[in-house]
């Protein structure tokens, strides 16, 4: 099984909507083109970003194949597959095509709350399944439920195609902990553009970012600034952006970086039900950093 380089930054890609909530394949292509084009290191699809939960198993397919052409090998490409159905996920995860993606990203089963040994099993099910590299994915903040240092660790040693983890518990400490003990070709990736920064200078090797579907080449800087040792002038980057992180999530995401995008004159500010746009309040103070950033 070939590995994948998941150093640097990777975006979790949007979907882009129409005013009447289909997908806006036109201004997807552009997007694509502008992160490969600005310097991004490889592309999340189907990602919670992308909003897979408000489409169906019929658009989910037609975007697989779009994306994947599009990106047309010019970097990793990584499809998010999960779900709170172990039987489903690793039959979906056993039918992904090797031939357009170059690893799988899966979330902890949300609203179940199962335990450790619940999250084990369920994504050594998927590790058997799996003809790619596997990255687990942990945000406790939208699945309910936290996967400890331990059970990452334990996932990681006992199964080779378990490849990284995308880290978003806000944790440090924990985060610290499984990049202390983990096995050395296990990597952990930051889930949250915030705390980037700091996670590389504990030892994380880059970020599955929200930011980079608008600034891919600034962000991008700032990870290979940190991943360098150049921390100053990764710090200075990581400073400028600090208003606009807590910005993109005040109303959720992707909402927010719907409303940046949408802004910048890339994209309508359309998501699906039961997401909304951001409040018109959150929207003036966006538009009022990004013209700070034009000035």
């Amino acid at each position: 099984m070939a590995r994948i380089n998941l150093r640097g930054m990777g975006v979790a890609l949007i979907t882009p909507f129409l005013k009447d909530k289909s997908i806006d394949y036109n201004s997807l292509a552009r997007l694509i083109d502008y992160q490969i084009k600005n310097g991004v290191d490889y592309i999340v699809a189907l990602g919670t970003t992308a909003e897979t939960p408000a489409l169906t198993t019929a658009e989910k397919e037609e975007l697989k194949k779009f994306i994947a052409s599009r990106v047309a090998k010019r970097v990793p490409l990584v499809v998010g597959c999960g779900g709170n159905n172990t039987a489903a996920v690793a039959a979906e995860v056993a039918d992904i095509d090797t031939s357009l993606f170059d690893a799988v990203l899966s979330v902890v089963p949300y609203y179940n709350k199962p335990s450790q040994e619940g999250i084990y099993q369920h994504y050594s099910a998927i590790s058997q399944a799996s003809k790619l590299p596997v990255i687990l994915y942990n945000v406790p903040g939208r699945t309910g439920v936290n996967m400890s240092a331990e059970t990452t660790l334990r996932l990681a040693y006992d199964h080779h195609n378990i490849v990284a983890v995308k880290e978003a518990s806000g944790n440090i400490n924990q985060m610290d902990e499984i990049i202390q003990q983990k096995p050395e070709e296990f990597n952990v990736i930051s889930g949250d553009d915030g705390i980037t920064f700091p996670l590389i200078n504990l030892g994380a090797i880059g970020v599955i970012s929200v930011i980079g579907n608008a600034f891919p080449k600034e962000f991008a800087k700032m990870v290979r600034l940190a991943l360098s040792g150049d921390y100053e002038n990764a710090r200075h980057i990581h400073h400028r952006f600090n208003q606009l992180f807590n910005l993109l999530f005040v109303d959720g995401n992707p909402a927010g970086v719907k409303c940046l995008l949408h802004a910048m004159g890339f994209i309508e500010n359309e998501l699906r039900l039961p997401l909304v746009p951001t409040r018109i309040t959150t929207y003036e103070k966006i538009r009022r950093v990004l013209d700070s950033f034009e000035s």
